[in-house]
């Protein structure tokens, strides 16, 4: 019996061809497996093989995202595959929105079954569960070991044409799709069950996860700007040279406090980012690209806005975690209530 033809879709990174300084190289196919093609090939134990591997940058396929997919399209479409495997994506945002899109498109317009795998945070995760079967990973590639399997068992059952069951035997993230069937016990018995466990502490599944949303009330709007103290926060990792609180390039564990006192521009000599997910040759020209320390001085002087405040907030939101984020939010937060800050401006990249 033929093996099962499969074209693997990975970034610049995986493929072993650099980080951020190589994100803008162009859609390539290469015969055979690469890098984490190896894990997933084992995984499908002889029923399939990688026979080609496209490789993409994320910054031009996000950059570039129809002309990429369709220069993909083609080149998926030249090798005749049985199945499309995009990924996995892990916490990687550019990474994930590429897999999400190539595995949608490549099934929606090619009829061919695609899987792909990230992070339950990743936000191409929210993007394309629901078009795509999408395997839940860790946030790094550490999980490669654990996604591997999970993803070749799916894709497999998809070739097949097999029945795929609940996202919760599959390993796949929830996709919106409910299907009937039949369980042992009644509903009420399940139910009372449930509760019992809640009330003595032990473990248990709800069969009915609701969704959790962030609804942020926006305050209102600064009367007079020109009386208003402003704070800057970023995301984008903007650091002093050198990176002194030696803040992570990705996965941040923590943020660092800057004193802007006497600062009007942020140069080349003085500033970097310490961020890991975007091509830093800019931001380290100027840092005021990422940080616009250069425009709100002018506004200060002109007497738009009464105050840049002393300090700025910074950390890097590449692979970070949410629950880190809010952390990391809310220990800001009372800092800039403390100081008595009337807005900020939040920057990322």
């Amino acid at each position: 019996m033929a093996k099962i033809r499969i074209v693997h879709y990975i970034n610049q990174f995986f493929a072993g061809i650099g980080g951020e300084e190589k994100a803008d190289i162009p859609p390539e196919i290469r015969k055979g497996k690469v890098g984490p093609g190896m894990a997933v090939e084992a995984a499908c134990k002889g029923e399939a093989e990688i026979v080609a591997t496209v490789i993409c940058g994320d910054t031009y396929f996000n950059g570039n995202i129809d002309k990429a997919a369709a220069e993909i399209l083609e080149m998926v479409k030249q090798e005749n595959p049985d199945l499309f495997i995009a990924g996995p994506a892990f916490n990687a945002g550019r990474y994930g929105v590429a897999c999400g899109h190539i595995a949608a498109a490549v099934q929606e317009e090619l009829g061919i079954p695609s899987v792909t795998g990230m992070y339950a945070e990743n936000p191409g995760a929210d993007m394309y569960k629901d078009r795509v079967y999408m395997i839940s990973t860790k946030n790094s590639a550490a999980g490669m070991r654990d996604a591997a399997p999970k993803m070749a068992s799916l894709s497999m059952k998809l070739a097949k044409g097999e029945p795929i069951g609940p996202s919760v035997v599959e390993g796949y993230l929830p996709n919106g799709i409910r299907v009937n069937f039949f369980e042992k016990e009644r509903g009420s018995k399940r139910a009372v069950n449930m509760l019992l466990s809640k009330l003595s502490g032990k473990s248990y599944t709800t069969e009915y996860p609701m969704p959790a949303f962030d609804r942020v009330d926006p305050v209102p709007g600064i009367k007079d700007l020109s009386k208003a103290r402003i704070a800057l926060v970023t995301s984008g990792g903007i650091v002093p040279k050198g990176n002194p609180d030696h803040i992570e390039s990705s996965s941040a564990s923590h943020y660092g406090e800057y004193s802007l006192e006497g600062v009007a521009d942020l140069t080349a000599e003085t500033y970097e980012t310490a961020h890991g997910g975007y091509d830093p040759v800019y931001a380290n020209a100027d840092a005021d690209r990422v940080l616009p320390v250069d425009v709100l001085r002018d506004l200060e002087k002109e007497g738009v806005i009464g105050s840049l405040h002393q300090f700025y907030y910074a950390t890097v939101g590449n692979g970070t975690a949410v629950a880190s984020a809010k952390a990391f939010a809310a220990e800001i937060a009372q800092k800039l209530l403390s100081a008595k800050v009337d807005a900020v401006i939040l920057t990322s990249t």
